[in-house]
């Protein structure tokens, strides 16, 4: 019985290594500059990634080709660019991570910000959340990242002029651009909070007591915003940062409010100084510095309070990277074909065996 049992085992932890072995075959030899294969496991985890991305549960055989195809002109623009010497460094790459994220989170963060922020609201780690979306590690996401930016700085150093003069939008575009979109342009309510935040990093008493000294200081006027601010620069046992917050809620969910909560915060005055809370990782208190009324935005008003930039320009940059893409996709287009050639890659899997490859999941 023993020996049948251990028979089976070894059986199926061959089946195991089959499907690993399959999993990890090339399916295409890039090779302009250095030998790189592209795997059933690189494609299927790219499928997956797309999948997150549109909401489809599948996709044909012809369109995983399609898929494959892009990930062999990616390869062949990246080996293009280190050729010519074009690179990104890592510093680059995780500053344009960060500027993304910042985009979609209304605030500027740091990583280990960002990782705790994650980690509140959705109880995963930074990297399991990226993955949860991406179907990619951190480590993976942040490659691929460098890899499209890579491309593009390569493009661009090829078609620079092109692009410049392709790009600049008229003043009739942006003036018919704001009258079709011109109810887009309003401002909600907007709060402008000074936030101070003492993360748990070690003895909490000892922390909370420095966060209530700070906040009571602040009431009696013996210390200042400003002051703080200054403070902050040299001592690294809290962090400050100034939001916008709008009334809306999406706001509500970034600040762990429910909509309620959220309209309770949009009563408080300019000037206002809250209690001192603790979350899971920091106490906090904050500051209402600003109060700005909803309106509807002429192009001649800021995108944001108390910055410079103003609708016309907002809609002028817009326009200009819309007309970049345009122009960037056709280049992108122009470029691949011409390093599409027999000496620039092979095809290790095509025809009928690609496609009973691709047909399996």
């Amino acid at each position: 019985m023993k020996r049948f049992t251990i028979t089976i085992l070894f059986f199926l932890l061959c089946g195991v290594y089959v499907f690993a072995q399959a999993d990890l075959q090339p399916l295409v030899n890039v090779k302009l500059n250095t030998s790189e294969s592209i795997t059933l496991k690189q494609l299927k985890n790219r499928v997956e990634s797309y999948k997150l991305q549109t909401g489809r549960s599948s996709f044909t055989v012809e369109e995983k080709k399609e898929i494959l195809d892009g990930m062999i002109n990616e390869k062949l623009i990246v080996q293009a660019a280190q050729k010519a010497g074009i690179t990104f460094s890592d510093a680059e790459v995780n500053e344009f991570f960060l500027d993304n994220m910042a985009q979609q989170l209304g605030q500027s963060l740091t990583e280990n910000q960002l990782a705790q922020l994650v980690k509140e609201q959705t109880g995963m780690s930074l990297d399991d959340y990226i993955h949860s979306q991406t179907r990619m590690s951190l480590a993976e996401y942040k490659a691929y990242l460098k890899n499209q930016l890579i491309a593009q700085r390569y493009i661009v150093s090829l078609k620079k002029d092109e692009i410049q003069s392709a790009s600049i939008p008229t003043d009739a575009e942006i003036r018919a651009f704001y009258d079709l979109k011109k109810s887009e342009f309003f401002q909600n309510d907007i709060m402008k909070l000074f936030i101070v935040s003492f993360p748990k990093t070690g003895d909490e008493k000892v922390i909370r007591k420095k966060a209530t000294d700070m906040l009571e200081q602040l009431r009696t006027s013996a210390t200042s915003i400003d002051k703080i601010k200054l403070s902050a620069k040299t001592d690294s046992s809290f962090q400050v940062y100034d939001l916008f917050v709008n009334k809306t809620e999406q706001a509500a969910m970034q600040l762990g409010l429910n909509y309620q909560g959220l309209m309770e915060l949009f009563t408080k005055s300019s000037g206002f100084i809250s209690d001192l809370s603790a979350t899971d990782v920091d106490f906090q208190f904050y500051v209402v510095t600003g109060k700005y009324d909803a309106k509807l935005l002429t192009l001649s008003d800021v995108i944001q309070p108390e910055s410079n930039y103003t609708v016309y320009e907002y809609i002028r940059e817009n326009l200009a990277l819309q007309k970049q893409s345009q122009f960037l996709t056709v280049a992108v287009q122009e470029v691949t074909n011409s390093l599409r050639t027999p000496q620039n890659y092979q095809m290790i899997k095509n025809g009928a065996a690609l496609d009973a490859l691709l047909a399996d999941w």
